[in-house]
Parts: structure tokens; sequence; C-alpha cells
């Protein structure tokens, strides 16, 4: 009786919150059978060797994936896709037929292109689409352009209705001998998160087929892809040669009481995490980066742009920003060409992937690089960081820094520009520091540490013992961005009242990575993790020590401790009856992975609703307290919260 009320209250709760994405039509009897012959024949090709490229059995299983997940699902949301995932089946079963013959002829097509990559979260095949100019050829010299294109919000971008779009409209840009990558962003996240990841796994993959200069990539998007943009550009400014926001957010809690009417009323950790996402917090960045900014006159999303153009002014910056006259919601035509002649223009220029001087902002070790800088410890986690790195000459670099404890610079072959005959002098800080030469083929690669408040050259070993670093600072979000496994309890709890609890939420991250990040999460029991399982992947444990056996194993390695009788952190114990602990710590079995604890990603239902608000919600650790039932925002009561310490102690 317990665990029904806990589930029907937990389902009256959710259930006041739209679904995201809406429930489908009903499929007739016939259609259903048609649509699994479908599938069937297709997975038999697809069980058929793969040919040379792993990349093309990719291209071939988009159109199988949609299809099932939209069957599976109930993911048919108009009668008309229906038809729309019989034309893909018949595209599929073209492509493996191509394919078993050894043909792939895609793959030299130019106009509208379908294609997808395997990601290494979670194995899923993802897709994309390629608008490649007829100027293109496999064989035509020199490389491209690629602008990098996020759509907008849309809660019925189904893989099936992605596709059908991708192959059929051109989008809002097509410019001159430039390749267009429409990315799907793994659905209607603003590419936070999974979504930011496809962006580098979907660019890896074009790469590797279409002749893509690196120093000519812009990202671009509209709306919700416009609130991308703003997050790609400022938080990797040094990859890219311009960006073009258009609409959409630049921060949370600003957007939110504009565009929704709403007072945001954050705990201090969840204000403390806006730190990761606000673009308007990674202003500097924008020194490095050249950024054309479009809203309409009278689009209230306007609102992004002009936060962007009061915290750039403040780094001195002035935001180039085309205003679309007496427009809502949309280009205005004429802003549409001022646009291009700017992006054009730059493009032509190129990205300088070595410039003379840098300015660079952070709050997470999880963006640290900025062209030829990359920052490797800070001070304290969520607190600004900065980097004024200048070159001087011939034989020396100055940098002034804020919150940062180490710092590497790297200049590929032909990058550095210091003299290769004599020791360079770097200065950090006031400390003058004798570095070795540049190597004859000019690359350079040096490190330094801040030691006892005194910055010294350091060896390439990391500093011993844990410590954060990129990749491996959470919070706990941050597990679900690599190779991730659920791992399942299958022994009897040492805490019985959190077992329905359990059962609940685990069921729950599993649903909602599928819906929300449209990859099926790869699930182990306790008993079945592997080595290798551990030596991958971010191990996301559910239960206890006495209910899952990889818990009891490291149980005692954990800084959050569960007993039969408490939840201990630090000097702090709450009865473990009633609560349950969450958390994200190096694995303590392989230290270069991640252990999760009860927990998937941390937004829910209520923030499905408006992409602003899809942010991080619990920091590094929580109690939560169970007797208060799962609702849309929150797991339960959060009782207590809070980061560990740099060093992944408890603060």
């Amino acid at each position: 009786m317990t665990r029904l009320c806990f589930v029907l209250a937990s389902f009256a709760l959710f259930a006041a919150e739209r679904p995201v994405p809406p429930p489908g039509v009903a499929v007739s009897s016939a259609d259903r059978a048609e649509l699994q012959a479908g599938l069937d024949k297709l997975a038999g090709a697809l069980k058929q060797p793969p040919g040379k490229n792993p990349l093309h059995a990719a291209d071939v299983r988009i159109f199988h994936d949609a299809v099932k997940f939209a069957l599976d699902y109930n993911e048919f949301l108009k009668p008309e896709e229906i038809q729309r995932g019989k034309d893909l089946l018949a595209k599929g079963q073209q492509r493996a037929s191509d394919l078993a013959a050894g043909k792939t002829p895609w793959t030299a097509q130019t106009g509208l292109v379908v294609r997808g990559y395997v990601s290494k979260i979670d194995g899923s095949v993802q897709p994309y689409g390629l608008v490649v100019p007829p100027t293109w050829s496999p064989n035509a010299p020199g490389r491209w352009r690629l602008d990098a294109w996020f759509h907008g919000r849309s809660e019925t971008l189904t893989e099936v209705n992605f596709l059908h779009d991708r192959m059929t409209n051109r989008g809002q840009f097509t410019p001159e001998d430039t390749i267009v990558l429409h990315l799907y962003g793994r659905y209607c996240n603003a590419n936070k998160f999974a979504g930011e990841v496809d962006l580098f796994e979907a660019l890896a993959a074009v790469r590797q087929e279409y002749k893509i200069d690196p120093n000519r990539i812009t990202v671009r998007g509209f709306s919700m892809g416009g609130a991308a943009a703003w997050h790609i550009a400022a938080h990797h400014a040094g990859l890219w040669a311009a960006a073009a926001p258009g609409a959409g957010f630049s921060e949370t809690a600003e957007f939110l009481h504009v565009f929704q009417r709403e007072t945001v009323q954050p705990t201090w950790w969840e204000k403390k995490l806006w730190r990761m996402y606000d673009a308007t917090e990674y202003s500097l960045n924008f020194f490095n980066l050249p950024v054309v900014a479009y809203s309409g006159e009278k689009d209230r999303q306007i609102q992004a742009a002009r936060v962007m153009e009061r915290e750039m002014a403040k780094e001195g910056i002035a935001l180039t920003h085309v205003i679309g006259p007496a427009t809502e919601h949309r280009y205005h035509p004429d802003s549409k060409v001022i646009i291009d002649r700017k992006l054009d223009a730059i493009a032509a220029r190129g990205r300088d992937p070595y410039p003379d001087h840098i300015r660079f902002t952070t709050f997470t070790l999880r963006y640290n690089r900025m062209k030829w800088l990359i920052v490797d410890a800070l001070g304290e986690h969520w607190e600004r960081a900065t980097v004024d790195a200048r070159i001087n000459g011939d034989r020396e670099i100055a940098i002034t820094t804020r919150n940062v404890e180490a710092l590497s610079l790297h200049f590929g072959a032909g990058g550095c520009r210091l003299d290769v005959t004599a020791r360079a002098r770097v200065v950090i800080d006031g400390a003058a520091i004798e570095a070795p030469a540049p190597m004859s083929d000019r690359s350079w690669d040096v490190k330094f540490r801040r030691t006892n408040g005194q910055w010294r050259l350091a060896s390439g070993a990391a500093s011993a013992g844990l410590a954060k670093k990129h990749g491996l600072q959470g919070p706990v979000d941050d597990a679900f961005m690599d190779r991730f496994i659920i791992v399942r309890p299958t022994g009897s709890p040492a805490a019985p009242g959190a077992a329905a609890w359990v059962k609940e939420e685990m069921e729950r991250a599993v649903r909602e990575w599928r819906r929300h990040f449209r990859g099926e999460a790869i699930v182990r029991n306790d008993t079945e993790v592997t080595d290798a399982d551990i030596a991958s992947s971010n191990l996301v444990l559910w239960g206890d020590p006495g209910s899952n056996r990889m818990l009891a194993k490291i149980g005692d390695r954990l800084p959050v401790r569960w007993t039969n009788g408490s939840v201990a952190v630090g000097t702090k114990k709450y009865d473990a009856a009633r609560h349950a602990p969450v958390m994200i710590y190096p694995n303590p079995l392989n230290p270069a992975r991640y252990v999760v604890v009860n927990s998937g990603f941390t937004f829910r239902e209520y923030d499905y609703l408006n992409n602003a608000r899809q942010v991080s919600k619990l920091p590094d650790w929580a109690v939560l307290d169970l007797s208060v039932a799962p609702d849309s925002r929150w797991p339960g009561k959060v009782v207590d919260a809070g980061f560990f310490g740099e060093n992944w102690e408890i603060k």
C-alpha cells in the first residue's frame, strides 16, 4: 500500500505538466504490421557486414531507429507521419541494398543529405542533415567552409520529423560554397548536455568524409537554436570563425522573467549552477570570436541580445546587433542579406588559432580552453576565473590570472612564434619563469602550476591524489555527457524505506533519457558489470550498499556514506529510514571515470516546458527526504546539498 500511494502521488504531480513530446495518434493494425515488416527487413539487412566504413551503417540505421522509436513509443504524432515512416523505411532499404553491393552513392551526393553517427554516450545512432553545395565533390580540391545550424524549439521534432524536414527543407541560410550541418541536438534541449556533445560528435563524423577547413567553421541558429548558438559560441569561443545567434535566450533568470513572466527563486546551488550555461557570464570570451547577433524589432526574444550587449559592454566589447525592422519572431529578408555579407567576410578571413592576445573566462573546468591556452585547475569552482595572455615579441608571454591554479600553453606545429634558439620567458601574475624554447617545428607545450602561492614550471604529470579536472569536475549532470551505464540493484536493500523510491526513480531515469535525449540507456544488473565497463564508462549506481554490490564494493571510499542506520555527510547524519543520498564522485575503481549514486539528469518535467530551465538542478551531492514524494521539479525534498572541493573533499 505504501508503494502504491507513493506511485500515485508521483503520477498525480507529473500529470500536471504538459507531456513533452506529446502522445502520438493511433496506428491501425494494418499500418503497424506494414511498418513492423519494414523494420524487420531493414534490421535483417543491418546484420550484414557494414562495409569498409562503420559510418555508412549508421547512415542506414538512422531510418530504422527513427521508425522503431515512433512505433514502439507512440511517437507518430500526426496521421501523415505514418506515411513518412514508410517512406523512411524505403529510403533505408535502398541504402542497405547499395551498401550490400559495396556502393554508397549518398556520400557523393550534393543538395540535401541525411546521415548519422554512433554516439559514445549510449551507443545510439544520432541523425544529422547536410546541405552540400553543388560545387562540392569528393575529389574537389581545397577545404570547405562549414556552418553548423541549431534548430528552433519543436516538441514534435521526433527523428521521423527531423529526417523528413532535412530531406525537404534547405533551411534559412545556404551560403555559397559552404556545407551546412543541421544538428538534431538530441531533440529539444538547446544543445545542452548530450545535445552539446551531439555537435562535436556530428562534426567529427562530417570531418571524416568531407574536407572541412577547421578555421572556417561558424555556429548559427534561431530561436532555441539562437540560444544554442549563444551557448556554444561563448563556451567554445576559440573553435569557431564566427557566431550568428538569432533571438533565443542567453541566460536563465532574466529571460524567464521577461518571456514567462516568472519570478525565479533558485536555491543557492542552483544560482551557482546557472554559471555553467549562462552565456552572459562568459561575455569576455567574445574578445576572441566575431559575433553577429540578430533580433526582430518586435520580438520579445530580443531580450537575449540586449542582455549580451549589456554584459559584453562591461568587457569593452560592442556587440554587432542586426535588428529586423517592425519584425516579430522571424528573420527579416533584408537582415538576412546583411548577416550573410558580414559572415561571408569573416569566414573568408578565417579563424586565427594562434593570436597574440587571449582573454578568457570560465566558472568550470568543463569549459577550460581558449585557443592556445588551457586552464588545468581552478582555485574554486563556480567562482569566476579569468586569464589574460599576451605574446610580447619573440621571447616573452605575459599572463595575468584570477582564481586559476594551473594552466598549459599549447601550440601545434607551426603555431608558436617564439624564438626557437632561446629559452622563453613566461611572466605569470608578475612572477618571471624560464621555460624551454619551442621545438623546431614551432610546436610548444608547457605547463605551469601555482604551489604555495608561487607559479612554477610543472611537469606533464598531474598532481598526486584526486583533483577536479576537465571532464571530471561535476556536477551530477556531467556524467551524462560521456558514456554511462545505469547499474540496477539485485540484492536486499540495507535501507528498505528507500527501495520503492529507488525503483521508481531509476525507471524514470531510463524512460526520460530516451524521451529527452533520444537514446536508449545502457542498463546492467550490478552482477553483470565488467572490468571493461569500469574502464570505459561512468557508472550510475542505483540502490544502497545492501542492494547494489557495486556500491557495497566502493561505499567505504565515498565521502557520503549510507549505512543501515544513517546517511552521513561529514559530521552530519540523516535517518536512513527516510533519506537517500545523490552524488557524483570519481570512481574509486577507476578515478578517471565517475560514479553517480541515485540520479539521472537532474532537470525534470516542469523544466521541459521552457529550454531556459533545462539546467543542472543538483550540485555534486545532495540528501533527499523521501517522505516528500517526487514531483515535476525535484526527486524528493532536498534537505542538504553542496559542492565538493577542488580535491573532491567535503567542504
